[in-house]
């Protein structure tokens, strides 16, 4: 199995890259293999809104007509990988700005929005709560007085279902918290190997 972690901090030696390389060590601990990608470090390019509906290509034809960037190079990984996690540092209660450049465009090209106006009782466009997608896990790090961890996560959480991801978890974390959610990221790297997707949870009662 091989999980890819998108990392939206520029620091490979930040408090949010600690949480990435607990996760790794219980991925490799579960005998699987993990990459590592910054999306800072890289050449991604904001969203042009191509047309004056404000959509493209991508609406059409599932791709960005960017294509110079790193941004395909980005998705060819995803979808080579069995699981992707997303490691965030939360800035104003949101996304960092280099994880919702890449997402903005990602959902675009994952996501199939209707031409006709729906009526007001059908369900919103993209496959929310998708069971049967690629596994995903989000990881929302906020500093400081760490708030903003929670709004962040649902944020994430939203952004990842409407690309047709199987978000199997999204783990808050605070500055206060922060050793131990690490031993939490060994124990979810190791969790990971058994690739956990939903279509497999058996429900109980609650």
């Amino acid at each position: 199995m091989k999980t890819l972690v998108i990392s939206g901090s520029r620091n490979p030696q930040g408090r949010t890259a600690s949480l990435i390389k607990a996760l790794c060590r219980g991925i490799t601990t579960a005998g699987s293999d993990s990459e590592v990608l910054y999306l800072p470090q890289m050449n991604i390019e904001l969203c042009r809104q191509c047309n004056d509906d404000g959509w493209g290509i991508c609406r059409d034809e599932t791709k960005c007509i960017i294509d110079d960037d790193d941004f395909t190079r980005v998705v060819e990984k995803i979808d080579d990988a069995d699981a992707v996690v997303f490691a965030n540092p939360v800035y104003f209660g949101d996304l960092s700005e280099s994880m919702k450049a890449f997402l903005d465009r990602f959902r675009r090209v994952r996501t199939t929005i209707p031409r006709v106006p729906l009526p007001t009782s059908a369900p919103p466009p993209g496959p929310f709560n998708n069971e049967s997608g690629p596994i995903a896990v989000g990881i929302c790090y906020a500093g400081g007085s760490g708030n903003g961890t929670t709004s962040c996560c649902m944020n994430l959480e939203r952004t990842l279902q409407i690309c047709g991801f199987d978000v199997v978890d999204m783990i808050p974390v605070r500055r206060q918290n922060l050793d131990a959610k690490i031993k939490i990221m060994e124990l979810t790297g190791l969790w990971l190997a058994t690739q956990p997707a939903s279509s497999k949870c058996k429900l109980e009662p609650i």
